[in-house]
């Protein structure tokens, strides 16, 4: 019987590998193809070699795009495994101990619901409620309140200074709640007993959390930390419908995934976009490695 099992099992594989191969590896190494080219669409491409990346090393537009887009990546994943660290605990352990159990603060779960439902919108829809958040008038949420109280409307969106960071709170508010579901089903699994023995050793609910539940829930947050700068390097739904003309004003908002899609549709320059898209592609990798290299540690089993 042993010698059946390769058959078995090369049948079973083949029709999902060929689809991988198709549908994933083969866009791959067509957009390398292409970014060796000059493409614009029409005619045949022709060979130009490393031209592209050549251009790509002297483009402001092009470092722009990497400028803001590593700021995304600082920022988005700290400020929302923050957050969602902390509504999470909250809504686990928050509320301390009653009747000799460790649970969450008063309507967790109706929390847990309030905290998910951005999750359910899509990033489009996430981002014309946020143009209505961020609108220049008394139309605007904030900028409605704003100027009930005597002050001056705020153009979010339209300021060099505030528009990239307003983007990146709308992101937040979107990512947040994904990561408190996936945090609170982290904490969900560590025993009850360790955060009942801790806290009758006196442990209050600052200990709890960087003593008992950040090491134990380690490798979640490396989880989160890559998926979040996956979402730092893309961002192209929220920034192509929520800023001022596709990345501005004046390119202060725009990324590698705009930068890219402009190039490609707008300017039919297909090779240089897709040299884009292959740095973009390395970029993400050694991200990906780095950061599960520098995080690794001993699992902590319990």
């Amino acid at each position: 019987m042993q010698h059946r099992k390769y058959p078995f099992v090369f049948g079973f594989l083949a029709v999902p590998v060929a689809l991988y191969l198709t549908f994933v590896i083969s866009p791959f190494a067509q957009a390398f193809y292409i970014s060796m080219t000059s493409w614009r669409g029409f005619a045949p491409p022709k060979w130009i070699g490393f031209d592209n990346y050549r251009r790509l090393a002297d483009d402001g537009t092009f470092w722009k795009a990497v400028q803001h887009n590593g700021i995304l990546l600082l920022v988005l994943p700290l400020v929302t495994i923050a957050l969602a660290l902390l509504f999470a605990f909250l809504i686990n352990v928050g509320g301390g101990s009653r009747s000799g159990t460790m649970s969450g603060v008063w309507g967790s779960k109706f929390y847990r619901v309030v905290f998910f439902f951005p999750q359910l919108l899509a990033v489009p829809i996430v981002a014309v409620l946020f143009q209505t958040v961020y609108r220049p008038n008394s139309s605007g949420l904030i900028n409605g309140f704003l100027m009930k109280l005597g002050l001056e409307p705020v153009g979010f969106l339209i300021n060099p200074k505030l528009a990239l960071w307003a983007i990146i709170a709308a992101l937040v508010w979107q990512c947040v709640g994904f990561y408190v579901v996936l945090f609170s089903a982290g904490m969900a699994s560590i025993p009850k007993d360790i955060y009942e023995a801790a806290a009758l050793d006196g442990a209050g609910g600052v200990t709890l959390f960087f003593r008992v539940t950040l090491p134990l829930l380690w490798d979640t947050l490396q989880v989160a930390w890559v998926y979040l700068g996956i979402a730092a390097f893309d961002a192209f739904a929220i920034v192509n419908v929520l800023s001022v003309d596709n990345g501005g004003p004046d390119g202060t908002t725009t990324v590698l995934s705009v930068e890219i899609y402009r190039n490609a549709f707008a300017f039919s320059r297909y090779g240089y976009a897709s040299a884009m898209g292959v740095a973009l592609f390395f970029f993400t990798l050694t991200f990906a490695a780095l950061t599960l290299r520098v995080t690794r540690r001993e699992s902590i089993e319990f």
